[in-house]
């Protein structure tokens, strides 16, 4: 594109020395009017051709400038609708977390021997034989192994069993190695809480060693019943089946878990307490 305006460019100036040679030769013989009209007649044509180059050399340079703007608004804009993405997630995270912090509060006034540190959810590991996640928050934040993870409703989700300065390990109540001592709340009965992957029912809970006499019924709340290490209390899940075991014996009891882990992303890690 260069070469080429470069060399209309010299044809224009070289055409432009011609006339004005003779011009200077007409003028000299045939006077100033006539050689004033022949200069009209040839810069004519050469006019119209420079004002069309102009224009052409105008649209370009428009164009040229023009969709530079428009491509640097455009990324503007998209800067704009990324930040304000951003904006929006981190208000919907903040409601979010404000929402479990009032509910905590509720909790702590129920349990004002309780104390808390809250944790986000970093990564999950579940697989068939076992379910645990990590959370951000270590023994710089005064986390030990052997600490339970709640709910803002202080439903029970887990305990610590790995630990580093800056991150533990939770394996979750629906995890069959974790074994938690409960009873049904409505009548004292109890048992021991496990997942129930084995048994053929992932994602549920087990209760098992429960007496032959106990009358279990749809929607009990199945509770822990207070230890060193679990709180008195503690909701752990809701009974949805019953049956005997295999001895023909015991009973045993199928629960929904308390806590929703499809839609959990934050706990609460109980740091002190005061057992019965």
């Amino acid at each position: 594109m260069k070469k080429h305006w470069s060399g209309r460019a010299k044809l224009i100036v070289a055409l432009a020395l011609i006339l004005a040679v003779v011009t200077a030769i007409t003028s000299g013989l045939f006077g100033t009017t006539w050689a004033e009209k022949a200069v009209q007649t040839v810069l004519t044509p050469i006019r119209g051709g420079f004002s069309a180059i102009t224009r052409q050399i105008e649209r370009y340079y428009n164009y040229t400038f023009g969709y530079e703007a428009l491509e640097a608004k455009n990324d503007y804009l998209e800067r704009r609708i990324i930040e304000i993405e951003d904006q929006v997630r981190s208000a919907d995270s903040l409601e979010r977390e404000n929402a479990y912090l009032r509910e905590l509060l509720n909790l702590s006034k129920q349990h004002d021997d309780y104390t808390f540190c809250d944790a986000y959810i970093v990564s999950w590991d579940s697989s068939s034989w076992k379910s645990t996640f990590t959370i951000g928050k270590g023994t710089n934040a005064g986390l030990e192994t052997g600490m339970v993870a709640v709910t803002q409703y202080g439903q029970v989700v887990g305990l610590i069993t790995e630990i580093g300065a800056n991150w533990a390990v939770v394996t979750t109540v629906l995890d069959t190695s974790l074994e938690i001592s409960a009873s049904i709340a409505s009548s004292g009965h109890t048992g021991v809480v496990q997942g129930a992957f084995t048994s053929g029912d992932a994602g549920k809970l087990r209760m098992i060693y429960l007496p032959s006499e106990a009358v279990l019924r749809n929607n009990d709340q199945v509770v822990t019943t207070g230890s060193t290490v679990y709180p008195k209390d503690l909701i752990i899940g809701y009974v949805i089946d019953a049956g005997y075991d295999e001895t023909g014996v015991a009973k045993y009891a199928l629960l929904n878990p308390a806590a929703d882990f499809d839609t959990l992303e934050m706990v609460f890690i109980i740091t002190n307490f005061v057992s019965e």
